[in-house]
């Protein structure tokens, strides 16, 4: 027997919910962990020292903040081309 069964439809709704919630946060903090190392592959351009030069810091900052525009983007995106399908059905 699943112990899902053991809960209302209320409660595993709300379960469901927070699952998914957290499993889009895990994404979101993955995804920023691979577009620091790419960046920091473009921007680090020798070995670092105890701190970044100005120009480094603004490159990663730079290339970073690109990522998650790009990706904000392709969300709205793919979720707009979405809703224009399911409204058109």
């Amino acid at each position: 027997m699943s112990q899902m069964s053991q809960f209302d439809e209320k409660t595993k709704k709300e379960m469901q919910t927070f699952l998914t919630g957290l499993q889009a946060t895990s994404q979101l903090q993955q995804n920023i962990v691979d577009y620091t190392n790419r960046c920091w592959d473009k921007c680090i351009t020798g070995a670092p020292g105890s701190y970044l030069s100005s120009s480094e810091e603004r490159c990663v900052a730079n290339c970073v903040e690109r990522f998650l525009d790009a990706s904000v983007y392709m969300v709205n995106k793919l979720g707009q081309d979405k809703l224009n399908r399911d409204l058109s059905q």
